[in-house]
């Protein structure tokens, strides 16, 4: 049904000089019939929604397409795809961006601008060329008119053409003078950045890049500037992906935007900096925290995205089993002692202390919580910030929380002898304790308290459990397939993790990657943990100062299954793959 357009769109594209038109239906019954009985036979609209839009476009003269964006019946990044496919044409990637205008001495910005044809790239006399509306061929003509090149048509996304312009043609022509070699001579006058970073065009590229972060759900935004060119990555899912490249001479009005917008000062470029900004994003206001640190080739700046509106403090949500539920409730229970979470950077401990927090949260309880630095601000708990540069550092903010009577106490985390033995005082003394370590797995945060000098006996009789942990991505559940290796990977769970056998019949899957998850086949992630409890067989080994494969042995034989045993159940169920558990636990 759809060759002889899809033929139609290749000959006005690959032609020199391009004579051929772009289907002339593009706005007749014809195009209609075609394109929205490819978007019912790919799922993306039912029949009822393509006769609503059809209607509504022939009340207003609208093409098909663009009245499904503008009611909402598709995303526009969904249509795009959905056009991609439909006229067999290539989509505009972040790797595609070129560092440079490409024949900017042939066509210029305004003709960019007004007809949203942006050129790509020009190699072997091929010019590739990004447009948001590739049914309309005059510009693509026009071009390949102009250039007497073969013109290679791809498809943007509006938002995607918006932040490419920009880059390219607006904040590169208010770069200041004398900054193409990093930026130095502009950074010697404060004033100067201060105004280039007050420029609407920078304001716009920062804005876009916060908001582009944020819309693909990215827990870090990292600007890292080098030699050749200032590389924006988005942190999505755990992972690191390439976003955009602009050029050194943006670095200086980036840095200083950034800077002036969380606080900093904009003149010192030889120390790190921390700072914290509010920006609303689609009406939604978000918190970031910023670092920044100096680097060969200019400061390295990191965005923090803690949106309270992606996170969801409860224990199901996070992924934890019903059994480990309600160990933990148990647990909280607990007039007194302490319970620690631990995992490395970034594993979602904090979030899990939130949780747990939300759970005891009650007006008959008095909560506090030091930290550095607040995360989240929780309603009903008082949350203390720590000030090292003024001394209000952890143990003197816990010495003042002790005199305020609280009933539990959330540590940020231990990190020294004296935060560890407050702690322990506020434990013996009727309190519940939460708090965070940095260790690999459970039993080894009991070697690490006597490591930095805590007794034994001491930890025996406070530390009631230990919940380790790390995040796995989930597969998307839109592309998911069945693994085509997978009664191998089932017969090698059962033999590493046989606690899968009575989990029913193996639905074992691998990522394919859509538009659902930006191609990735993966979408959010989930806690595996494993929760070692403090009973009286564990207080003996802690009291005769066992090594940790002792206390591991002595968990596993009262119930405790290892992260990467709960890991293993949910490659069984299909919601994770074996090598995100292999990745985030060993084996066994």
């Amino acid at each position: 049904m759809f060759d002889n357009q899809r033929m139609t769109v290749r000959k006005a594209v690959s032609v020199r000089p391009v004579e051929a038109h772009v289907s002339e239906v593009a706005g007749t019954p014809r195009f209609e019939d075609d394109f929205g009985a490819f978007l019912i036979a790919e799922k993306i609209i039912d029949p009822i929604v393509l006769g609503r839009a059809i209607d509504a476009g022939r009340k207003t003269g609208e093409r098909l397409d663009r009245v499904l964006t503008k009611l909402g019946m598709v995303s526009e990044a969904n249509l795009a795809d959905a056009l991609c496919k439909f006229l067999s044409l290539a989509p505009v990637r972040p790797a595609d961006l070129p560092l440079e205008r490409v024949l900017s001495e042939v066509i210029d910005a305004e003709f960019v601008r007004r007809n949203r044809v942006l050129p790509l790239s020009l190699k072997n006399g091929l010019i590739s060329l990004g447009v948001t509306d590739p049914l309309n061929s005059e510009p693509v003509r026009a071009i390949a008119y102009l250039t007497g090149l073969t013109v290679e048509v791809r498809i943007f996304m509006s938002a995607d053409f918006e932040k490419a312009f920009d880059t390219l043609y607006v904040a590169r022509a208010q770069a200041p003078a004398g900054s193409d070699r990093g930026g130095e001579a502009s950074e010697t006058d404060v004033q100067r950045l201060r105004d280039i970073a007050s420029e609407a065009p920078v304001i716009r590229l920062v804005n876009q890049i916060i908001t582009d972060a944020v819309e693909l759900r990215a827990s870090d935004i990292h600007i890292e500037p080098n030699a050749e060119q200032v590389l924006v990555r988005y942190r999505v899912d755990g992972m690191l992906r390439a976003a955009q490249s602009m050029t050194p001479s943006l670095r200086a009005a980036i840095t200083s935007r950034l800077k002036i917008m969380s606080k900093m000062d904009i003149a010192e470029r030889r120390m790190p900096q921390d700072g914290r900004i509010k920006v609303a994003v689609r009406g939604i206001d978000i918190d970031f925290r910023v670092s920044t640190i100096p680097t060969m080739f200019g400061e390295s700046i990191v965005l923090r995205i803690l949106d309270r509106t992606r996170v969801t403090l409860d224990f199901p949500e996070l992924g934890f089993s019903v059994d480990q539920i309600t160990a933990l409730q148990k647990l909280l229970r607990e007039p007194n002692g302490i319970t620690l979470v631990t995992g490395p950077t970034g594993s979602g401990k904090t979030t899990t202390l939130y949780t747990a927090l939300k759970s005891l949260n009650s007006p008959d309880r008095k909560i506090f919580s030091v930290e550095d630095p607040i995360e989240y601000q929780l309603t009903g708990i008082n949350q203390v910030q720590v000030q090292a540069e003024i001394g209000l550092d952890f143990p003197q903010a816990l010495r003042a929380i002790l005199r305020q009577d609280p009933d539990i106490v959330m540590i940020g985390e231990i990190r020294d002898l004296e935060t560890a033995r407050i702690a322990i005082q506020a434990s013996l003394t009727g309190h519940l304790v939460l708090s965070t370590l940095h260790t690999n797995n459970a039993a080894a945060a009991i070697a690490r308290l006597v490591d930095i000098g805590v007794e034994n006996y001491l930890l025996a009789s406070t530390v009631k459990s230990v919940v380790a942990q790390r995040l796995v991505r989930r597969l998307c559940p839109h592309c998911a397939r069945e693994h085509a290796q997978a009664g191998y990977w089932a017969d090698e769970l059962l033999r590493t993790a046989p606690s899968v056998e009575g989990l029913g019949d193996p639905v074992i899957q691998q990522p394919q990657g859509c538009s659902e998850c930006g191609g990735t086949g993966f979408s959010g992630r989930s806690t595996i943990a494993e929760i070692l409890l403090v009973d009286g067989q564990m207080n003996s080994l802690i009291l005769s100062n066992a090594p940790d494969h002792e206390l591991t042995r002595a968990a596993r034989a009262q119930g405790m299954l290892s992260m990467y045993e709960m890991g293993a159940a949910r490659v069984w169920r299909g919601e994770t793959t074996i090598d995100e558990v292999l990745r985030a636990t060993r084996m066994g």
